[in-house]
């Protein structure tokens, strides 16, 4: 196995010491920033915000390049970046649904598109600044969590496999976010105390109704407010607005608090009841990725719906190569079609698939 690794340097904390412990432990590296988003070039977009993408990230990973002596390249992956990840997003709104695009950024870029861009420089190896673990045992690859786990990344990448797993070094997974502060101030680095980045990279301010009711305008069309029955009790401000479990913002009095239950794009209607009716028995996943093969029916697993959720006991139902379906022990309400649902056996990975 060859020793040179394409590193994806974000202009981050975390990416620069993840290049920097790869340097230290004798790999041939070479750092790439991905320009995803065209950001100010974006006729949509009025000026530049915080993220990945801007001209002050690049230039910070381009500092630390310099400083550990390896080359730097910025590659372009816009095309692919807004075919998979930003018109899905809109897509999926469009269809009432809630999505996941860090993950799918994951599985379609960094971890798809960046392994071709890899083999073009001869690397057989990438790695990245996420907070999980991969381990080999047995004559397969794991991926866990991160030891911090209140830094753990490893639900965004719950969709790797064997192929992908293999060749992916995650250099900082072992290690505590203050730990890597300390690393890069230790090394002199300029962004030892760089805040954490926003986590998606091409939402202005965290305002998702702007972004795609910008680009599919009907979406920002007011409907109807009804309870499960049917019946109408106010207005919506455009669906895009909302999503399910939510409750502020719903302009709406009732006895009991009411939160929103289901988002019927098809007839552009709001659906509100009380709390238990989030409540959901069992789910059903598409597109599903397994790490080693597909999980047996009946096995116990833990199933984690958010990336910052807290993981929920359930039992397989039922296991394909493309699909799945899961109960869980009690009934639970972090269930978002759209959202991707990641299965573990303890802290290892073992698929994960697209709500439905």
């Amino acid at each position: 196995m060859s020793k040179r690794v394409l590193c994806a340097m974000s202009g981050g904390v975390d990416s620069s010491v993840a290049a920097a412990l790869l340097v230290r432990q004798g790999y041939e590296v070479i750092g790439v920033t991905m320009k995803l988003w065209r950001g100010e070039d974006d006729p949509f977009a009025a000026h530049r915000f915080g993220g990945c993408c801007t001209v002050g990230a690049t230039e910070d990973a381009r500092r630390i390049a310099d400083q550990l002596d390896i080359p730097y390249y910025v590659l372009n992956m816009q095309d692919e970046f807004n075919a998979r990840v930003v018109d899905d997003f809109v897509a999926e709104y469009a269809r009432g649904r809630t999505p996941n695009p860090c993950a799918r950024c994951n599985e379609f870029i960094k971890f798809n598109a960046f392994y071709e861009r890899a083999a073009e420089l001869g690397c057989d190896l990438i790695a990245t600044g996420h907070y999980a673990r991969i381990e080999q045992a047995d004559g397969r690859f794991m991926l866990r969590r991160g030891l911090d786990h209140k830094k753990d990344q490893s639900y965004v990448l719950g969709m790797l496999r064997q192929q992908e797993l293999s060749r992916t070094l995650l250099p900082i997974g072992h290690l505590e976010k203050e730990e890597t502060r300390r690393i890069a101030a230790e090394l002199g680095f300029c962004v030892a105390a760089k805040p954490d980045s926003q986590e998606i990279c091409f939402v202005e301010d965290g305002d998702y109704a702007r972004f795609v009711t910008e680009r599919v305008p009907e979406l920002a069309a007011a409907g109807p407010i009804v309870d499960e029955g049917g019946a109408v009790l106010g207005r919506h401000a455009g669906l895009a607005r909302y999503t399910v479990g939510q409750r502020k913002g719903l302009g709406i009095s009732a006895p009991l608090p009411l939160f929103v239950t289901k988002i019927d794009a098809a007839n552009n209607a709001l659906v509100v009841g009380p709390r238990e009716g989030l409540n959901r028995e069992e789910l059903s996943a598409t597109n599903a990725r397994w790490a080693f093969g597909t999980v047996e029916p009946g096995r116990a697993v833990l199933a984690q719906m958010r990336a910052h959720a807290q993981a929920v006991p359930a039992r397989v139902e039922s296991a394909s190569l493309e699909t799945f379906a899961i109960r869980f022990d009690q009934p639970h309400s972090g269930v978002s079609p759209g959202q991707m649902c990641v299965l573990y056996d303890g802290d290892e990975v073992l698929g994960a698939g697209t709500i439905e």
